[in-house]
């Protein structure tokens, strides 16, 4: 090996080492966060739970940026709210907090300077606090309604001065209570595609309601009714194929191109439907998934699902290109 690759090589390993002693450091800080929740983290959620209006969430420097992340987590997940910069607050912004709010503040040392008038204007006005914070003693601590304590854990920054462990201990928080919040609330698939109806993630969380047609777009025919009809119904429909319905309306039968096919013979017009269906055709639920959906038609090589209750009575149906259109594939 020659000197320059044997000193690139040296680098490298130096390089990674270094990676892996700031993971570790950070891991180690997260598994002591976990061993040291308790009752402060249920308090927090029953604030954030019963709040009015909005979470108006604050922190300056690095703390600011994770207080935007954890703003913009709970906006996504059912529960308003809001980043408000400290600095901008005591200059107009006081106005956006409201008295029905609850805010959450951000500060390492917990007395940061700039979170000062915040703090006022929530005591001032007995809006709720919820301090997420390493100063035990500290004027954030003493001032709040709630206090998540971070432990005491050393920075992964070999100086111990850039925030690095105590950003991350505060981003996994504020997922916890995210996700703590939305489950507490029961929140749903369909309230996330409510949220997020744009893009890739939209697309993952459409239903087959979403997608399926309905009413009169659906090819349906009674037992007992002869083909002629039946492949006049499959031809004005344009799915590929009809569904069959017993006198309670329930979905007993399928017939699709193959079929005809299969049957193709001079009596065929003349022969009832259920002389030419299959039976027992494979159904999904109007609220799955579209993607499972497609998955499904893709694994039994089809073009067409009935969406049906439980009852096994049709409420639209869903064809391969309506998934192919939106997106879906």
């Amino acid at each position: 090996m020659t000197e320059a690759r044997q000193s690139r090589a040296l680098t490298a390993a130096t390089d990674i080492e270094a990676a892996r002693r700031v993971l570790r450091t950070e891991i180690d800080g997260l598994k002591t966060l976990i061993d040291e929740l308790d009752e402060s983290f249920s308090a927090a959620i029953r604030l954030l739970a019963d709040v009015e209006d909005r979470v108006i969430v604050s922190g300056m420097g690095k703390s600011g940026h994770i207080a935007r992340k954890i703003a913009a987590t709970l906006a996504s997940t059912g529960t308003a709210a809001l980043f408000v910069h400290p600095a901008e607050a005591s200059h107009g912004d006081l106005g956006m907090i409201g008295s029905r709010d609850v805010v959450l503040a951000l500060s390492n040392s917990g007395d940061t300077e700039e979170l000062t008038d915040i703090l006022a204007h929530t005591r001032r006005f007995r809006i709720p606090l919820i301090a997420m914070t390493s100063g035990t003693t500290s004027t954030l601590a003493t001032a709040a309604d709630v206090t998540l304590l971070l432990p005491a854990v050393p920075e992964a920054c070999p100086m111990g001065l850039s925030p690095t462990s105590s950003t991350t201990m505060m981003l996994a928080l504020g997922d916890a209570l995210a996700v703590a919040l939305l489950e507490r609330k029961g929140f749903s698939h369909r309230d996330y595609h409510a949220l997020h109806p744009g893009g890739k993630l939209g697309r993952k969380l459409l239903e087959v309601t979403d997608l399926m047609r309905c009413g009169d777009a659906v090819p349906l025919v009674p037992a007992g009714t002869r083909m002629a009809e039946a492949i006049l119904v499959m031809t004005q429909k344009s799915v590929g194929c009809v569904g069959v319905v017993d006198g309670r309306r329930r979905l007993i039968g399928i017939i699709t191109d193959g079929d005809l096919r299969r049957h193709m013979s001079d009596d065929l017009l003349r022969s009832p439907v259920e002389a030419v269906m299959s039976g027992h055709p494979r159904t999904i639920r109007p609220h799955a998934l579209a993607f499972e959906a497609l998955g499904l038609m893709n694994a039994l090589t089809i073009t067409s699902l009935f969406a049906v209750d439980d009852e096994r009575q049709p409420l639209g149906i869903l064809h391969i290109h309506d998934c192919l259109r939106t997106g879906i594939a």
